[in-house]
C-alpha cells in the first residue's frame, strides 16, 4: 500500500511539470535565441503577444548594430512596413501599432553590421493582441485550472491503492467547472472578445481541451467507477501537454 504522502509529491510533481510546459510552450511565448551580426554576439527575445497599446520590440545589441523593424498583418496580402530601429543605451527598439483583440501582425528584425544583415529568427514572428483581463478574474482561473490538474493527477494515482478513495472524484470536477467552464470563457471574452472560440464556434484547442477534460470529469462524477476515474486523469494530464493557446482566437482581417 503506498502511502497518501507519496502519492500527493508524485501528484504535486506532476502539476508543477505541467505547469512549466504551458509557461514555456504555444504560440503566445517569446521567441528566443542567438545569433552572430557581423562577429558580434546578440541574443533576442522577441514578443508574440501584447495587451493593449502599441507593442514596443527590442533587442540588446551593441554599438555599431543596427536594426529595422518590418511588419505586416498577419495572413493578408499586405506590403511589409519597415520602420528604423531606434537605439536606447544597448537596446535597439521600435513599436509595432495596436490591434484589435485577437488581431495579429508578422513582424521580422533585422541586423546589419560589418556589411553583414541577419533577419532574427528566420521566419516572421507572429503576434497576438489581447484586451485586459481583470486579475479578479486571471488569477482565480489560473489557480482553479491547476488546482484542478492537482487533485485530478491525485484521484488517478490513488486507483494505485487496495482500496482507492473517491473523495477526489467531485472536488477535481467542481475546480474545473470553475476554472474552465464559468472563468475560463470570461477571460476568453475580456482578452479576445468571445465566450466561446472552440468546438464547434472555432478551432481554439485550449477550448477545446478544455471541454473535453470537463466532460469526461462530468461522467467520473457520475459513475465514480474507476475505469472512469482514470481515463478522466490521464486524459486531463494528456491536455495539459497541448501547448496553451494553439489555433486561438484569431480576427479576420477584411
Amino acid at each position: 500500500m503506498r502511502k497518501s504522502w507519496v502519492l500527493w509529491v508524485l501528484a504535486i510533481a506532476i502539476t508543477l511539470a505541467s505547469a512549466v510546459f504551458q509557461r514555456v510552450t504555444g504560440p503566445s511565448y517569446p521567441a528566443r535565441g542567438s545569433t552572430k551580426v557581423g562577429g558580434t554576439d546578440v541574443k533576442y527575445r522577441l514578443i508574440r503577444t501584447h495587451p493593449r497599446g502599441d507593442a514596443e520590440v527590442s533587442v540588446v545589441a551593441a554599438t555599431p548594430i543596427t536594426g529595422a523593424l518590418a511588419w505586416k498583418r498577419h495572413k493578408t496580402a499586405d506590403s511589409w512596413i519597415y520602420v528604423d530601429m531606434q537605439r536606447r543605451g544597448s537596446l535597439l527598439a521600435a513599436s509595432l501599432p495596436e490591434q484589435p483583440p485577437a488581431g495579429k501582425l508578422e513582424y521580422r528584425v533585422i541586423l546589419q553590421n560589418n556589411g553583414e544583415r541577419v533577419t532574427l529568427h528566420g521566419n516572421p514572428v507572429i503576434i497576438r493582441f489581447r484586451g485586459d483581463v481583470p486579475n479578479w478574474i486571471l488569477h482565480p482561473h489560473i489557480l482553479a485550472m491547476f488546482a484542478g490538474l492537482l487533485l485530478s493527477a491525485r484521484a488517478g494515482l490513488e486507483l494505485f491503492q487496495p482500496s482507492p478513495s473517491t473523495r477526489y472524484i467531485w472536488p477535481a470536477f467542481i475546480l474545473l467547472t470553475i476554472g474552465g467552464m464559468i472563468l475560463g470563457p470570461l477571460v476568453q471574452k475580456y482578452a479576445f472578445g468571445a465566450y466561446w472560440t472552440g468546438w464547434p464556434l472555432g478551432t481554439d484547442l485550449t477550448d477545446n481541451k478544455t471541454a473535453v477534460a470537463w466532460a469526461l470529469w462530468a461522467v467520473a462524477a457520475w459513475r465514480r467507477s474507476p475505469k472512469w476515474v482514470a481515463l478522466a486523469a490521464i486524459a486531463t494530464f494528456a491536455v495539459y501537454l497541448i501547448p496553451h493557446s494553439m489555433f486561438g482566437s484569431e480576427l479576420k482581417h477584411e
